[in-house]
């Protein structure tokens, strides 16, 4: 087991690092690929000192602006595919994504409400991802509480309120919408998923979150395996189910609503990334989770530099991105999966 997790542990950082190259040497600005290497180069403490010939403007876009946005993807990808994994594994179903049970919704209803009124500033930068985050895990909470019945809480009962939250609360981002005159453009803007005027205060935001939740997520990867045979299974085996459930979905849950506060929301990572990597390396958790963290990160910031240079000057919403791809994959998911249950093609 080690050897196989070192092996595609260290194939995925180095497409992680090659991914992180490109994209940080291509751009909008004009900047060319040697002068962005040579700004970032000298950011190191020993070539600081050295006279350059930048001007303020360009090492303030590779350094403050790209630099910062490639590494948020990273962080934003690993959050939504950690929390695709936990879902999926808890729920015991591939389909699973981080928006099952209306986390993103919930999310979308905090922050249309705070662009909605003009509340944007009213604690800095931190407003919308403060409240986006506080509804976001309310939703989770209220989800919850509905979907436990003499304290435990089934699979199929979990699912079904899920999507009947998420469906009130989409509803109801619509109607704020449709209220919205001035400000329609920026509640749109933010629920299609965006990286775009982000700052290095946002990175920082989302560390926490992942320091937490991937040591979480690996503790229970090998009871996430047990959950395959079933819970009654796992409890035979002596898991606390109902425990071990809501850990990992509050967990999830964290990491899903931390990703949306700051970028909006991206569809599709947390479905599609575990999903792949199940497919590359079997369905063992131990190494799905470590490698969804990073192929999620991968992915965004793929999606990411293809939102930004695409149609330069103009710009792609990064959901707009993801959903282009994700969705395409989610029809294949359900042909694939019709055809192995013996439906027709």
């Amino acid at each position: 087991m080690k050897y196989k997790l070192i092996g595609y542990g260290g194939a995925a950082l180095l497409l992680l690092a090659v991914s992180i190259v490109i994209s940080l040497s291509v751009g909008s600005a004009g900047i060319s690929v040697r002068d962005v290497w040579g700004i970032l180069l000298h950011q190191l403490p020993w070539l600081a000192d050295k006279p350059v010939s930048y001007s303020p403007g360009e090492i303030s876009v590779v350094t403050q602006v790209r630099l910062s946005r490639v590494l948020l993807a990273v962080l934003v990808g690993a959050c939504l595919a950690l929390a695709g994994t936990g879902f999926q594994g808890v729920l015991r179903n591939p389909l699973a994504d981080p928006y099952t049970l209306g986390v993103a919704s919930g999310c979308s209803v905090g922050a249309a409400f705070i662009i909605l009124f003009g509340l944007q500033t009213a604690l800095g930068m931190w407003t919308i991802p403060l409240v986006a985050f506080a509804t976001g895990t309310v939703t989770i909470l209220i989800v919850f509480r509905l979907a436990r019945s003499n304290g435990i809480m089934h699979i199929e009962t979990l699912i079904l309120t899920g999507v009947i939250i998420q469906s009130f609360l989409g509803a109801f981002v619509s109607f704020m919408v449709s209220m919205s005159q001035g400000v329609v453009n920026q509640i749109l803007f933010w629920l299609m998923g965006s990286l775009a005027m982000r700052s290095w205060d946002n990175l920082y935001m989302l560390i926490p979150f992942l320091a937490l939740g991937i040591p979480v997520l690996l503790f229970y990867g090998g009871t996430l395996n047990l959950f395959v045979l079933g819970e009654r299974h796992a409890a035979h085996l002596g898991i606390r189910v109902e425990r071990t459930k809501l850990i990992i979905l509050i967990c999830s849950t964290l990491l899903t609503a931390a990703a949306v506060s700051v970028s909006g929301v991206i569809g599709f990572v947390g479905l599609v990334v575990p999903h792949v990597i199940r497919l590359l390396v079997g369905p063992d958790y131990r190494f799905i989770i470590p490698l969804s963290a990073i192929g999620g990160g991968i992915f965004v910031l793929w999606a990411d530099t293809l939102a930004r240079v695409a149609l330069s000057p103009k710009e792609i919403p990064l959901g707009v991105v993801t959903a282009l791809i994700g969705a395409p994959f989610f029809a294949y998911l359900l042909h694939r999966r019709k055809l192995k249950q013996g439906g027709s093609a």
